[in-house]
Order: C-alpha cells, then sequence, then structure tokens
C-alpha cells in the first residue's frame, strides 16, 4: 500500500502559504498553533493541547505501544523591542539566533497592545546622500540597526502615544515566492515547510486508509528557535522520535534542496544508530533520494526532548534549505521526499518491540555489531612504484 502511496503537492503547497501567511514568531504562535490544530482536526485526529500551545495529535494505530512521534515546530525566528529611541526609532534584540545583516530591509510588522503597525528595519546610517560610504562600510549587528515605524515617530514620546513598548514582539514579513519550477523563496521556510510535510502525509494517509502498527503522535512545538521545542510534548509511550527540520545546503554540507538529507549528528551529539538506519534503509528499499549530512552549529526539536529527560530515541530528516535563517529557498522535490518518509516510517513495522516497556531487562536489547568489510581490497601493483 505505501509503494502506491500518492503525497498532494497542491495540497501541500496550500498548506504551506497558509502557514507563512500567519505570524508566529517565538512568543506569538497562538493564530499558528488555532490553523493547525484546526486542520488536525479536519483530518480526523486526536488533537490536545499544552497549555503553551504546542499541539499532541495521536493517529490510531494497532497497538498502543512503542509509540512514535514526529515533530516539527511553528514558532519562526523574529524580534522584540528592547528600546524606544530619542529619535522615534526602536531598538531590537533577535527572537531566535540569525544575523542583522538579513535583518536590514526587513519589512514588519510591530504587535502592540494598540494594534500593529508597520515599519522597516534598517542600517544606523541609511542613507547614501548623507553618510556616502560610510553606509558600506559600518558594522553589522544587532547593535547597529533600528526599526523605523511608519507612523509620526519624531520621538519616544510619540512612540509612547502610539501605545508602543519595550518587549513588544516584531514579526518579519516572510515574502514568499514560490516559482514554476519547484523552488520555494521565503523567510520562516524553518520549519513552517516541516509543519506542511507533516500535514501533507497525514493527509495522505488518511485519504488512502494507511495503517500502522503502532500509535503516532504528530507533534508541534512552538519554542524550539529559542531551545525549548519538544521538551514538553512527549508522552511516555513515545518511543522513538523524528524532527523534520531543515537542512543547511552550504559549503562544507552534505544537504540538497531535492531528496531527504538524513542528519546523522548534529551539535549535541549523534543521533540513534538504530532509527537512523531504519530512515536510511527505508529511503533506500521505496526510491526515495536520500544523502547524509552532519551539522556542528545546529539543533532541534530532538535535542530539546533528550535534554529534558525524554529516554527516546530521536532521528532528524531534513530538506535542503539554502541561506537558512536569512532569505531562504527550499525546492517542493524535497518536501515531497521527506512527507513520503513520513509514511513510509509510520506505516513499517516495528523492529525493537522492548521499546514498549521504559525499563526492561537485557532479553531483546539491540546490537550494534559491524562486521568486517569484504571483499578485502587488492591494491593496484604500481602503487608502490617510486615516482
Amino acid at each position: 500500500m505505501t509503494d502506491a502511496m500518492t503525497i498532494d503537492p497542491d495540497y501541500l503547497t496550500r498548506q504551506l502559504q497558509a502557514l507563512l501567511a500567519i505570524a508566529s514568531p517565538t512568543g506569538f504562535t497562538d493564530e499558528a498553533v488555532r490553523h493547525t490544530a484546526q486542520e488536525l482536526a479536519r483530518l480526523g485526529l486526536e488533537v490536545k493541547l499544552t497549555r503553551r500551545g504546542a499541539i499532541r495529535a495521536l493517529r490510531r494505530g494497532k497497538a498502543r505501544r512503542p509509540a512514535r512521534g514526529i515533530v516539527s515546530h511553528l514558532d519562526t525566528l523574529g524580534a522584540q523591542v528592547k528600546a524606544l529611541k530619542e529619535n522615534g526609532r526602536l531598538e531590537l534584540v533577535p527572537v531566535g539566533h540569525w544575523s542583522a545583516r538579513f535583518a536590514e530591509g526587513a519589512r514588519v510588522s510591530i504587535l502592540s497592545a494598540k494594534g500593529t503597525y508597520r515599519g522597516t528595519i534598517l542600517p544606523l546610517k541609511a542613507s547614501g546622500h548623507t553618510f556616502n560610504d560610510e553606509v558600506d562600510c559600518q558594522p553589522t549587528g544587532w547593535r547597529h540597526v533600528e526599526l523605523r515605524v511608519d507612523a509620526l515617530s519624531r520621538d519616544h514620546n510619540d512612540l509612547t502615544q502610539l501605545g508602543i513598548d519595550v518587549g513588544d514582539i516584531v514579526a518579519v514579513d516572510p515574502q514568499p515566492e514560490f516559482l514554476e519550477n519547484g523552488f520555494i523563496v521565503s523567510r520562516h521556510l524553518d520549519d513552517k515547510a516541516g509543519v506542511a510535510i507533516m500535514l501533507a502525509a497525514l493527509e495522505a494517509m488518511q485519504r488512502q486508509n494507511i495503517e500502522t502498527p503502532v500509535d503516532t503522535y504528530w507533534l508541534f512545538t512552538i519554542g524550539e528557535e529559542v531551545g525549548v521545542g519538544a521538551s514538553a510534548a512527549l508522552t511516555p509511550e513515545i518511543a522513538s522520535l523524528v524532527a523534520i527540520d531543515n537542512g543547511t545546503t552550504a559549503p562544507g554540507q552534505n544537504s540538497r534542496e531535492f531528496g531527504v538529507t538524513l542528519a546523522m549528528a548534529d551539535q549535541t551529539g549523534p543521533f540513534d544508530y538504530h532509527l537512523s538506519k531504519k530512515l536510511h534503509q527505508l529511503c533506500l528499499a521505496h526510491g526515495v533520494p536520500v544523502q547524509k549530512d552532519v551539522f556542528r552549529y545546529y539543533r532541534s526539536d530532538a535535542a530539546s526532548a533528550v535534554e529534558a529527560g525524554h529516554d527516546v530515541r530521536t532521528a532528524l530528516i531534513a530538506f535542503g534549505v539554502d541561506a537558512s535563517h536569512g532569505y531562504e529557498r527550499i525546492h517542493l522535490n524535497a518536501l515531497m521526499s521527506n512527507a513520503r518518509l513520513c509514511v513510509l516510517y509510520s506505516a513499517s513495522n516495528v523492529e525493537i518491540g522492548r521499546d514498549a516497556n521504559e525499563l526492561s531487562d537485557l532479553e531483546g536489547f539491540t546490537h550494534q555489531e559491524v562486521p568486517d568489510a569484504a571483499p578485502e581490497q587488492v591494491l593496484p601493483a604500481d602503487l608502490s612504484t617510486e615516482n
């Protein structure tokens, strides 16, 4: 059944477009949570929310344990008002880790107690007619940008009258473009593309009545960009957790904007040996393009789950993103490939039965025996020839 399974690219694209249209920087995720929870309920899942809004959606399988979890995050990068400046502009601090280099020129919404104001993030020296070559040699950093509000804001007092205050959330416009050749360019593809992948996988499973051997929990977190992630959304039944997030297509990396990028490790260390191996074998067995990568400056929902004390096997599958946390670009091929892998994994047989129990004896415990490589290499005779 899974070999004949089809992912609907139009549904996936529509969901991504809808998600990108909803501002959801960390700390301001309620509307994105509502949209996603309503769509999950429409698809027929049992949907529960934590106090702050992380989503736990259950799709029943033949057995309750060892349940599987698949997770992505709804929150995105953004900014917050640090100070009201005497020149009528706003000092900012980032929400999440991203460079002010990519903030310069961004159109934004200031989400104040009195309503939404529009504005632009600019370098302190923004006018070439005033500063000449200084516009090109000023430093880069959050202390060297400011937010110009599109309202009468000549000084600190005007900003106060507008109702803008320290701590107000600033949402950065995604400015998405969906090109005919399959490329998608936008801010916040990390990780709204991951959410769209999960929804598309679920839509395919529901439409084609795909059964799973165990329960699967489809988790959507609201604080991954600030390191919280999947720390609070898991249940004791979940024995393995597959995170979906961006893979970085950059010099020195093996990620691509096509197929599945299987992360073997991030800055917190290697992912689970057995779960990662299973995902790779599923790709090879079902013709899903796949490549492996290691991320040195990267963490995901999987890391926050383990750090919170959850004893789960973790893995990370990714869609290749060019210029991650900046002006991001992906390709629909990678989104479709990851959605296929989600379905294949959910429908695959359970291989480590003892994972149904949180504690058990040695019986059934896994092996990591690696046989000797064969056949032995036969070295060319001319290798020993002196030049």
